[in-house]
């Protein structure tokens, strides 16, 4: 069980709950290629331009959470949804896990909504988020349908705009209360831009009724919570002290229950493995739709829960924290 510093109210060390996960789990033998070559992106792109923080990227092997959480996916989708996740990264971490203010993020968002609504004219794009966001969508297009891309312009924007609250919490030093965390925590955890690349890299496609789906629907909630509470825990270890603790269901908990860390942790501890508990409860559901795209879907997002988990607890982003 991985433990970190004493809680210091109670002085004892912080354990991480165990992360229970009955789903499978499984490498896309593509892993060391797509490691190799989203470093490449990464450097080029010009997002990150600290050599310290482009090494921190290299040493968190991002092409393994890709290659866990897309097991199934070609050579080239692999690369682009893992080239995804870590535009997401570098954008979380030099917009949200800073001090950034929230008119601040408010302001780079018009050029980041052009990308993606294709409005960015004939000029070049020279914001470098901006620029590293229109290749990826250049490529969804490429192996997406129309609706495809709709579907992920649409959770992106949400994704974006979901920031500048977070940044609001940190700015006003605002603890959120329980319901407004939950409920904003599944956009600005990014997890529906990811879900919604899950049929491009199985290469098949859910219709727009499948996606919205009451069922569907609901399973794509409750994997949404388990990837970001299961984030929150493993993530609380090196973030606490830093400017975004206030965006961590941990410090939501405490805040407003009195409880203290630990207690909290096991509580999200619970709260997920209600969740997987109900995900494994709709699957008759979503098999009786008898849509080989709905199966391929569902099987996506559970790689995601033994994926983002397995990367994780293994990953250089997380782990010296927990030691």
């Amino acid at each position: 069980m991985a433990t970190a510093k004493a809680d210091s109210l109670s002085g004892r060390p912080l354990r991480l709950p165990s992360l229970t996960c009955p789903f499978p789990s499984a490498v896309n033998p593509h892993v060391d290629e797509v490691n190799r070559d989203t470093l490449a992106w990464l450097t080029a792109s010009g997002m990150i331009a600290d050599g310290d923080q482009l090494e921190r990227f290299r040493l968190a092997r991002y092409g393994w959470l890709g290659a866990r959480t897309y097991p199934y996916a070609s050579r080239e989708l692999c690369q682009l949804v893992t080239d995804w996740c870590v535009w997401l990264f570098a954008f979380d971490d030099a917009y949200c896990e800073s001090d950034r203010r929230a008119a601040e993020i408010a302001r780079a968002l018009p050029q980041l909504y052009s990308v993606v609504e294709d409005n960015e004219g004939d000029e070049p794009v020279e914001n470098v988020f901006a620029r590293a966001l229109l290749d990826v969508k250049t490529r969804i297009r490429k192996h997406g349908t129309a609706d495809q891309l709709d579907r992920w312009r649409v959770t992106t924007k949400d994704y974006l705009s979901a920031q500048v609250w977070e940044a609001a919490n940190r700015e006003d030093d605002v603890v959120p209360t329980i319901d407004d965390y939950i409920f904003m925590r599944r956009r600005t955890g990014a997890m529906l831009t990811v879900f919604a690349l899950i049929d491009v890299a199985a290469e098949v496609c859910l219709t727009m009724d499948e996606w919205r789906h009451p069922v569907v629907h609901e399973m794509t909630e409750h994997a949404n919570d388990v990837v970001v509470w299961d984030n929150d825990l493993i993530s609380y270890a090196k973030e606490r002290g830093e400017a975004n603790i206030r965006n961590n269901l941990v410090s939501v908990l405490v805040g407003h229950t009195g409880c203290t860390i630990q207690e909290a942790m096991d509580r999200i501890g619970a709260m997920r493995d209600e969740a997987v508990a109900a995900m494994a409860a709709l699957a008759p559901a979503t098999e009786a739709l008898g849509s080989p795209a709905v199966d391929a879907y569902v099987h996506g997002l559970q790689y995601w829960i033994s994926g983002s988990v397995d990367y994780s607890l293994t990953s250089s982003r997380y782990v010296g924290a927990w030691q």
